[in-house]
C-alpha cells in the first residue's frame, strides 16, 4: 500500500525542486542586450500582439543584478565582449542566456577579426536561436523551451556541478576574449545554423 492510498483526494505530492522550478519558470526577469537588427525583433516580443508578459516576463530589467535571463540579440564585437562578460557575472544565480540570431550564435556573416564568432566564447549559452533575424514567434518558442529547461533544473550542489562543467567546456574552446584581461584571440564557430532553437543541456 502506497502513501497515496492514505491521503484524501485533494492532496498533491511534489518535491521542493519541482515547486522551485515552477516558480522560477513563471517569473523570469529578462535583461535585454540588443546589439543589432535582432534587437528590433526582441522589442516586438513585448508588444500587445506577442506579449511575453503572459509568461511572467513583463518586467524587463535595466540592471543585471535584478535579472536572471540575458537575451543577446545580434553580433558581439570584440570591444563589447568584456562588457558582456562583466554583465553576465553580475547577474544573480541561477541565470540563463539565449543567443538570438545567427550572429550571436556563430558570428553569422561577420566572419572577421572584429566580431566574436559566437557568444558562447564569452558566456555559457542555454539556447541557440537561429535566424537573420528570427521572428518574434521564434523567440517565444525559444522562451517556452527555456521554461521547460528551468522547470527541470536541479538545485543546490547538482546545479553548481552543472555550471562548473559548462564553464570548463567553455574554457577549452579558447575564448576569443579573456574575461580577466579583455585580450586574446582564437577562431571557431558555434551552433546556430539549424531551423529550430537548440537547447544546451547543463
Amino acid at each position: 500500500m502506497g502513501l497515496e492510498e492514505h491521503l484524501p483526494g485533494d492532496f498533491l505530492l511534489t518535491t521542493v525542486e519541482t515547486m522551485a522550478g515552477l516558480a522560477r519558470k513563471s517569473s523570469v526577469w529578462p535583461m535585454t542586450f540588443g546589439l543589432a537588427c535582432c534587437g528590433m525583433e526582441l522589442m516586438a516580443v513585448g508588444d500587445p500582439r506577442h506579449d511575453f508578459a503572459r509568461f511572467g516576463m513583463e518586467r524587463a530589467s535595466a540592471t543585471p543584478r535584478q535579472a536572471d535571463l540575458m537575451v543577446v540579440a545580434g553580433r558581439v564585437s570584440q570591444k563589447m565582449a568584456p562588457v558582456l562578460r562583466r554583465l553576465h557575472d553580475q547577474m544573480a544565480a541561477p541565470k540563463w542566456v539565449i543567443a538570438m540570431g545567427v550572429c550571436a550564435s556563430s558570428g553569422g556573416m561577420f566572419n572577421n577579426y572584429a566580431v566574436v564568432q559566437g557568444v558562447d566564447h564569452i558566456v555559457p549559452v542555454d539556447i541557440y536561436l537561429p535566424g537573420c533575424p528570427p521572428r518574434p514567434e521564434m523567440l517565444l518558442d525559444a522562451i517556452v523551451k527555456l521554461h521547460d529547461k528551468i522547470e527541470n533544473t536541479k538545485l543546490g550542489r547538482h546545479r553548481e556541478a552543472e555550471i562548473a562543467e559548462l564553464e570548463r567546456a567553455r574554457r577549452t574552446r579558447l575564448p576569443l576574449v579573456n574575461p580577466e584581461t579583455g585580450t586574446g584571440s582564437a577562431s571557431g564557430a558555434g551552433p546556430g545554423s539549424g531551423a529550430q532553437p537548440q537547447v544546451r543541456n547543463r
